[in-house]
C-alpha cells in the first residue's frame, strides 16, 4: 500500500437512460427522453483500479460536465500523478491548490469524483469495503425516501402512490417550483397518511419573511424538516429564520466546506447539517463535516445529488458510518438507469437500501459499457 501511486486517471463522460422528469427550484434535472449525462472517473495504480462519479447539475450548482472534465483532465489529475493513493488529506489540500476554494470550496463535484475513485481503488487494493477501510459502519441498511416530483396535486398524489406500491414509507418534496407550494405539500401529506416521516426541500427559494410564514403551515402537516428554504450564503437571515420557523431548518447548499458548517454552528444558525458527498468535495471533506457535526450536537440527515450507482454507494458508506437513521434523500434509482453497473452493485428492498459490503464502493463497473456510452462533451456537446 506505501509504494500504490496514482499512474494514470481517466474522464468518461457518460449518456445514461432517464427514467422520468424531475427538477428543482433552479431548473431541470432529469428530462424525460433525453439522457442524464454523468462524469466517470478512473484512477489506476500498479494494476488496480477505482471509479468515482461528478453529477453536473447547472440547475443546482455551477459545474457543468464540460467544465467537470476539464477541471479533472487539466487541472486536479497532473496535480496527483505519482502520489501514494492512501494519502487521502494530502490530495485534499493539492486540490485546494490547483483549483483554490475561494469563499468556500472550489469545483467540488470534480474534486469528489476522484476523491471517490481514490475510495474505490484503496478498497480493492485491501480487499475491503470503504467502511472497514475507515473503521466506521454503524450500520448495514439505511431508509431512503422517495422523492415527490409533480406540479399539482394530484400529480404529487400519484407520485406518492407510486413511491408506496415501490415500498416507501417516507417521502421529500421539492418545493419553490409550484404555483401554491403548500396545496401541493398538503396533498402529499394526505396521500402519505399522518405517520409517513415527510421534509420539504426549497433549493434556495425564499426570502426570511416568506420562509417563517411558510414554516407555520409546514408544522401543522407535521413536516419534519424544512431544507434549505433561503440562499446559501444568506447566513444573518438563516439565523433569524432558525429562531422564528416553526419547523427544524435543514442546510445543504449552505455548507459546501467543513468551516461553513463550523460558521453556522458559532452563530447558532442551524438545526440540522445535510450531509451529501458531492457537494462537500468527496467522502473525505464529508467524513469530516459528519464529525463536526456531532461534536457540535447538530443532528445530521443525508442527501444526493440523483447519483447513478457510483455516488448512491458512496453515500451509503458514509451515512452508515454515522449512523444516520432518520430517511435519507438518495433518489437516483427513481430518475436514472446505471447501465455502467453490472453485477454486483447496491441492492434495494423497497424503501430500504443495503450498505454494499464488496470491496470499495461495492460497485462493479463494466468499462466497455462505459465507454461505448461514452460523449465528447468538450467537441461534440452534451445531446
Amino acid at each position: 500500500m506505501k509504494d500504490l501511486v496514482v499512474e494514470r486517471v481517466e474522464t468518461f463522460a457518460v449518456a445514461l437512460p432517464t427514467l422520468r422528469s424531475f427538477g428543482v427550484a433552479g431548473g431541470a434535472v432529469a428530462v424525460a427522453g433525453r439522457p442524464s449525462v454523468r462524469v466517470l472517473v478512473k484512477v489506476s495504480a500498479d494494476g488496480v483500479c477505482g471509479w468515482g462519479e461528478a453529477t453536473p447539475i447547472p440547475a443546482w450548482t455551477y459545474e457543468t460536465a464540460e467544465s467537470i472534465v476539464s477541471t479533472i483532465d487539466r487541472y486536479l489529475a497532473p496535480a496527483i500523478l505519482g502520489r501514494p493513493c492512501w494519502d487521502l488529506d494530502g490530495v485534499t489540500a493539492v486540490f485546494d491548490r490547483a483549483i483554490n476554494r475561494g469563499f468556500s470550496i472550489g469545483a467540488p463535484l470534480a474534486k469528489s469524483a476522484v476523491d471517490l475513485a481514490l475510495h474505490d481503488l484503496l478498497g480493492r487494493a485491501l480487499g475491503v469495503p470503504v467502511g472497514v477501510l475507515w473503521g466506521q459502519r454503524r450500520t448495514e441498511e439505511i431508509e431512503l425516501g422517495w422523492m415527490v416530483s409533480g406540479q399539482t396535486p394530484g400529480e404529487v398524489a400519484a407520485r406518492v402512490a407510486e413511491g408506496r406500491e415501490a415500498g416507501y414509507r417516507a417521502f421529500k418534496v421539492k418545493i419553490g417550483l409550484h404555483a401554491d407550494d403548500l396545496d401541493v405539500v398538503r396533498a402529499v401529506r394526505e396521500a402519505a397518511g399522518p405517520e409517513a416521516p415527510l421534509w420539504v426541500d426549497a433549493n434556495q427559494a425564499y426570502s426570511v419573511d416568506e420562509a417563517v410564514r411558510i414554516s407555520r403551515v409546514l408544522s401543522e402537516l407535521d413536516v419534519h424538516a424544512f431544507e434549505q428554504p433561503l440562499p446559501a450564503n444568506d447566513v444573518v437571515g438563516l439565523g433569524r429564520l432558525r429562531a422564528e420557523s416553526a419547523v427544524p431548518v435543514a442546510l445543504d447548499e449552505s455548507l459546501r466546506h467543513p468551516s461553513d458548517l463550523a460558521t453556522f454552528v458559532k452563530l447558532g444558525a442551524v438545526d440540522v447539517a445535510i450531509a451529501k458527498v458531492q457537494r462537500s468535495g468527496g467522502l473525505t471533506l464529508s467524513r469530516r463535516l459528519c464529525s463536526l457535526a456531532e461534536d457540535s450536537g447538530v443532528r445530521l440527515m443525508g442527501s444526493g445529488l440523483t447519483d447513478s450507482d457510483l455516488g448512491l454507494a458512496a453515500s451509503l458508506h458514509l451515512f452508515a458510518a454515522f449512523g444516520i437513521g432518520t430517511p435519507v434523500d438518495l433518489n437516483g434509482r427513481q430518475f436514472v438507469d446505471s447501465a455502467y453497473a453490472t453485477g454486483e452493485t447496491v441492492r434495494l428492498d423497497g424503501g430500504t437500501a443495503h450498505v454494499p459490503t464488496g470491496p470499495g464502493l461495492g460497485v462493479e463497473v463494466d468499462e466497455a459499457v462505459v465507454r461505448e456510452l461514452s460523449l465528447d462533451v468538450l467537441g461534440a456537446g452534451v445531446p
